[in-house]
């Protein structure tokens, strides 16, 4: 007879209810020795302006136009747009070959004028006027296109290509690929059981208590039981909310502390600006009520044994499915022992 099975040690494959795809989990891997890659980890203190930045209050971007001298958060049209909203509308299949073209728009917003402060340094009130603006942008851009996706790249090691605290949204016509497979998961389980998905899912999470990070009145933070990045999490709400835009100022001001907690907690985890890539999914805007989904936000950070070390995609995940070396269990455990004050102002006190 052989060894009972150890999730904390035996591969296994858990399901992933949003997107209907499978994570293999490989626990005992974390033990092998390390000698490939290290990046350079990014702990230098950038000042306050940056008088070369063209991100910063007053200064001029790339383009020639003059930023404003703002003080809070700040948006304006990407100047390398990844989306047009007057590309053309065509479209056209032959065989296996087809395409259809694509209107958006793509914009930035500055978080603070500050160019050191990232998300986890500003105030809650400063969190909270970063809220605000990505509530306004979404019901802005909402009434136009039929998706708006709100992210941060944070840290070089994402594609950030300026340092500046920031993070962007692109609106687009048509549903993108995994928002779809989404809307697909989650009407299927809202036919079935009459709640939605990640609703239920919150309540089981908070109930366990295995793989919560941390939580508050309204909002919760999992490492998700199928998460594929070794600390990813999934930011929820602990009510039934579709949109970004829907959340009132209780709401909004409580977002903006638990953003706080858990990019602080990512940051004391190897006492490095921790790079990540952080996204917002609100219901797909198409004059349909979605009783089925949920506003939820997911962070993928890289960083698997310390500030050096990454996790690569590559190879298995790229031909077969996501991959993980940690349990989620194991992740969430390290990161919900982490303190929510930020270890450069444990430092500036020790000072």
């Amino acid at each position: 007879m052989g060894t009972p099975f150890d999730p904390t040690n035996d591969p296994h494959r858990r399901f992933n209810p949003l997107l209907g795809e499978w994570v293999l989990v490989s626990p005992h891997r974390a033990k092998r020795p390390w000698q490939g890659q290290s990046e350079e980890p990014n702990n230098e203190q950038k000042p306050s302006y940056d008088p070369t930045c063209y991100l910063c209050p007053s200064n001029t971007r790339v383009n020639g136009e003059v930023n404003p001298a703002y003080e809070g958060t700040f948006v304006f049209e990407n100047d390398f747009a990844a989306l047009k909203k007057d590309t053309e509308q065509t479209s056209e299949k032959n065989g296996l070959f087809q395409f259809e073209t694509e209107q958006g728009c793509s914009r930035v917003i500055c978080f603070s004028p500050d160019h050191s402060k990232t998300l986890p340094e500003l105030s809650d009130s400063e969190r909270t006027e970063v809220v605000n603006c990505w509530k306004a942008q979404t019901q802005e851009l909402g009434e136009d296109y039929r998706w708006v996706q709100v992210f941060e790249n944070k840290g070089a090691m994402m594609g950030c290509s300026n340092p500046h605290p920031h993070g962007q949204v692109w609106a687009q016509k048509h549903l993108p690929t995994d928002p779809a497979k989404k809307l697909v998961q989650l009407k299927q389980y809202y036919s079935e059981h009459g709640r939605p998905l990640l609703v239920e899912y919150a309540e089981q999470e908070i109930a366990k208590q295995e793989r919560v990070v941390c939580q508050n009145d309204h909002w919760v933070v999992v490492v998700p039981y199928w998460a594929a990045w070794p600390f990813e999490t999934l930011l929820l709400p602990r009510f039934d909310v579709q949109s970004m835009h829907h959340l009132n100022e209780v709401q909004s001001a409580t977002l903006a502390r638990i953003l706080g907690e858990i990019t602080a907690k990512y940051d004391n985890l190897f006492e490095t600006s921790f790079p990540y890539s952080m996204g917002w999914h609100s219901a797909p805007f198409d004059n349909e009520q979605h009783p089925e989904w949920t506003l939820h936000a997911h962070f993928f950070p890289p960083l698997l044994r310390s500030a050096s070390v990454r996790k690569f995609m590559v190879g298995y995940e790229m031909m077969a499915e996501a991959q993980r070396d940690l349990t989620p269990e194991q992740a969430a455990d390290r990161l919900k022992a982490l303190s929510t004050v930020h270890y450069k102002k444990r430092e500036n006190a020790n000072g």
